[in-house]
């Protein structure tokens, strides 16, 4: 026995306000009865020893911990730089002084 019959999927597809054919009807009942049966099977196969899971592969967290730790020392991270003003990267000018 079909769980979603014709006319159901006709009231479903009505209140959706889709325009759906006669043999669409047809079509989309065998597969909403499928897709039913299917969700069903599952829960027939679920057993009450299995624990609920999100996730097929266990996950663990690779974060590591949020600690604070010394930055880069202004005269070091200055040392590499190609031009150096008043302590600090000078860089080419790209914007007019209009801008």
């Amino acid at each position: 026995m079909a769980a979603i019959s014709r006319e159901e999927v006709a009231h479903l597809a009505h209140l959706a306000r889709l325009a759906v054919t006669e043999d669409e009807l047809d079509t989309f009942a065998g597969q909403l009865d499928q897709i039913v049966s299917s969700v069903a099977r599952i829960g027939e196969v679920a057993a009450d020893d299995i624990a609920p899971t999100s996730h097929a592969v266990p996950l663990t967290n690779v974060m590591r911990a949020d600690e604070p730790r010394p930055g880069l020392a202004r005269e070091a991270a200055l040392a590499g730089a190609p031009a150096v003003e008043d302590d600090r990267f000078r860089v080419p000018q790209i914007l007019s002084e209009e801008a």
